[in-house]
C-alpha cells in the first residue's frame, strides 16, 4: 500500500510531463533496479567463484570499467554538461538521464568483468555469522539512507526537490556524512568467502567513491551553504567512524 501511495505521489508530482515522457522516467527506475540486481548478483555468485588467479591484465580492465563509469558521474555532475543537456532535453528530464546512462554503464561494467581470481580467505562457522552481520548491517545503512533521500528521486522518476529543501542530518546521518557509503564498504568488505574479484571490486568502488566525495560535498556547500558547514563541524567523519 506504501509503494502504491509512493507511486500515486510521484505521477502527481509530474503533472506537466507527457505520456511518453513519463513510460521513459518509469522505464530508467526499472533499470536502475535491474542494474543494481544484476550487481548485486554478480558480486554474489560470480564474484564467488573460486577460481585461478588470472594476472594483472584482467585487474587493469576491470580498473579501465570503472573508471568509465566513475567519469560518466563526474562529467553529469558539471554544471557545463548539464546546462549543456538542458539545451537538448527539457529539464525536467536530466536526472532520468542521467539515471540511464549511469545504470547502463553499470551493466556494462558487470557484464564485462574480467575474473582476476584467487582465493584470498574463506572463512566459517562464527567469524562467518559475525561478517554476515556486519553486510547486513551495511544494508540497512543503505536502506536508511535512501528512505531519507527519497528512493523516486534518487531512480529519477520524481523530479529533484527545489535547493530549500531541507538538510538530512539526523539518524543514521548523525553516525558519518554519507552513511550510504559507509553501507557499500561494510557489504563489499564484509564477505566471508573473499576473492580476488570480490577484494578488486571492493577496493576499486570504495576508491572512486573517496576521489569523488569532496566534489559532492563542495556541491552541497553551494546548495546548503552554512547548514552544511555547520554539519560539517558537528559530524567529522566522511565515511567511516575514527577513520574517514
Amino acid at each position: 500500500m506504501q509503494a502504491y501511495s509512493m507511486w500515486v505521489r510521484a505521477m502527481l508530482d509530474v503533472p506537466e510531463r507527457t505520456i511518453m515522457e513519463r513510460i521513459f522516467v518509469w522505464a530508467g527506475g526499472a533499470i536502475f533496479v535491474a542494474s543494481l540486481s544484476l550487481t548485486a548478483w554478480w558480486y554474489a555468485v560470480r564474484f564467488g567463484q573460486d577460481r585461478p588467479l588470472t594476472g594483472w591484465t584482467a585487474l587493469a580492465i576491470d580498473a579501465l570499467l570503472l573508471t568509465v563509469f566513475a567519469m560518466h558521474h563526474s562529467l553529469f555532475a558539471r554544471a557545463s554538461t548539464k546546462a549543456w543537456l538542458a539545451s537538448l532535453i527539457p529539464a525536467r528530464l536530466l536526472r532520468s538521464v542521467y539515471v540511464w546512462f549511469a545504470s547502463a554503464l553499470l551493466m556494462v561494467v558487470d557484464l564485462f568483468w574480467q575474473p582476476v581470481g584467487a582465493t584470498l580467505y574463506n572463512v566459517g562457522g562464527w567469524s562467518a555469522w559475525l561478517l554476515t552481520g556486519v553486510q547486513i548491517a551495511g544494508v540497512g545503512l543503505i536502506a536508511k539512507s535512501v528512505q531519507a533521500i527519497d528512493p523516486l528521486e534518487l531512480a529519477g522518476i520524481r523530479n529533484p526537490k527545489m535547493s530549500n529543501e531541507e538538510l538530512q542530518t539526523g539518524g543514521v546521518y548523525r553516525l558519518v556524512r554519507h552513511p550510504l557509503y559507509f553501507g557499500w564498504v561494510l557489504i563489499v568488505f564484509g564477505a566471508a568467502h573473499m576473492t580476488g574479484d570480490r577484494l578488486a571490486f571492493a577496493i576499486l568502488t570504495t576508491t572512486y567513491l573517496v576521489i569523488a566525495m569532496p566534489w559532492e560535498e563542495r556541491l552541497l556547500e553551494r546548495e546548503f551553504g552554512v547548514a552544511y558547514r555547520d554539519y560539517k563541524q558537528h559530524v567529522r567523519w566522511r565515511i567511516v567512524p575514527y577513520v574517514y
